[in-house]
């Protein structure tokens, strides 16, 4: 998934199994938060939880992320809203410090001023995430419950573009809102941002009082908008809709491009990485998980050291194999590129290793004998 940019969305993975290390931890540095949006996955309240992580351990944790050697992941510093948190300076020095990259996923509230946004942009923040979730106030407001946020948020976006602070764009897709993309794509075609990303609904936290696409609706609104990314003034991606790689990838071979020329792309920027493989998500308490929508713990950073975690924990592991899934998406010629939402398949079926429920996709039968011919067992170590 506040919304999460990705800091480093251009940059290209060497190869598509991040063993070594993630391409991005986010971080919940706070539960607290001004807002109490519908579809929050922290069940964001408005003052902090008992026993978050103090700055203490917070800069002993920065020190254990360096233990992951070069190149390093990028933070996203989110929340809740982290700038809540009264050491919010310190922590951003810190990690830049140890040569970490960081940004930041703020919530829109009177804390973010155009004061605050420069703040951002002097201490070395490389790009925020704002989210909008509708084309106009009234529906963009009832779903954060706080009005004039919608403004607000347009506000941010055009004091972010007027100091040059990146901006990603993060839009909740669900069936409540999926008409009203068109209206939002114009609207913000107007405006100055790095990157769209269309979150679709994982019912998790609040967001279990909305309603996820079904499969040919997701299925026919990722074919769309990846068509449109071609000629869009800024970078469209998704989040927890990993097929639209593989919808990408199946436009390019169309287009007579190799395997190599698709690898090779621009479009390719994101390709492989999903829940637990080259994302981790560390929570206020300091507990990690494969990703903040997929809240399995498999560790806990006050206990041991984030790299041991990330690289060792036996879901972690398996998450980074996508030939072993379960179902269509174990024996996909696109398994590798896409994978599957991983927080879906948990939180349809309770297997986070389980087919991607919203993807109709029917995988090359001659390729899925292959697969099941050649298959690891379940618990198989991961290379390297």
């Amino acid at each position: 998934m506040a919304g999460h940019p990705s800091g480093i969305g251009s940059v290209k993975p060497v190869n598509w199994a991040y063993d070594r290390a993630p391409m991005i931890i986010y971080w919940e540095l706070t539960n607290a938060c001004g807002l109490a949006c519908k579809h929050c996955r922290a069940t964001a309240m408005p003052e902090p939880a008992p026993g978050e992580l103090t700055t203490e351990e917070c800069l002993q944790v920065l020190d254990t992320i360096a233990g992951f050697g070069s190149p390093l992941p990028h933070i996203v510093m989110t929340g809740g809203d982290p700038l809540r948190r009264p050491d919010l300076e310190i922590l951003i020095k810190a990690a830049i410090d140890r040569g970490v990259g960081v940004s930041l996923a703020p919530a829109v509230t009177p804390l973010l001023t155009a004061e605050r946004i420069a703040w951002m942009k002097d201490l070395g923040v490389g790009a925020i995430s704002l989210s909008l979730d509708a084309s106009n106030a009234l529906a963009h407001d009832g779903l954060r419950q706080v009005a004039g946020t919608f403004d607000a948020t347009l506000e941010a976006l055009r004091q972010a573009a007027a100091v040059q602070l990146p901006v990603q764009v993060n839009t909740l897709v669900s069936a409540d809102n999926a008409d009203d993309l068109e209206a939002m794509y114009q609207l913000l075609s107007a405006e100055k941002l790095m990157q769209w990303s269309l979150f679709f609904l994982i019912s998790v936290g609040r967001g279990t009082q909305l309603t996820e696409l079904d499969p040919g609706e997701a299925e026919r609104l990722l074919m769309h908008w990846g068509a449109r990314s071609a000629t869009a003034p800024f970078r469209i991606k998704t989040t927890e809709a990993m097929q639209y790689r593989r919808i990408l990838a199946q436009r390019m071979f169309a287009e007579g491009k190799t395997r190599e020329q698709i690898e090779a792309s621009r479009a390719s920027a994101g390709f492989g990485i999903r829940d637990g493989n080259g994302v981790v998500f560390i929570s206020h308490l300091g507990k990690v998980t494969p990703s903040g929508f997929l809240p399995i713990e498999v560790g806990s950073v006050r206990e041991q050291s984030l790299v041991e975690i990330y690289r060792d924990a036996p879901l972690m592991r398996q998450l980074r194999r996508p030939e072993q899934f379960k179902g269509r998406c174990g024996v996909c010629e696109f398994h590798r590129w896409c994978g599957g939402s991983r927080a879906r398949a948990w939180a349809r079926t309770g297997d986070p290793l389980e087919t991607d429920p919203m993807c109709p996709y029917q995988p090359n039968h001659r390729y899925a004998e292959a697969m099941q011919a050649t298959a690891q067992p379940a618990d198989a170590q991961p290379v390297g």
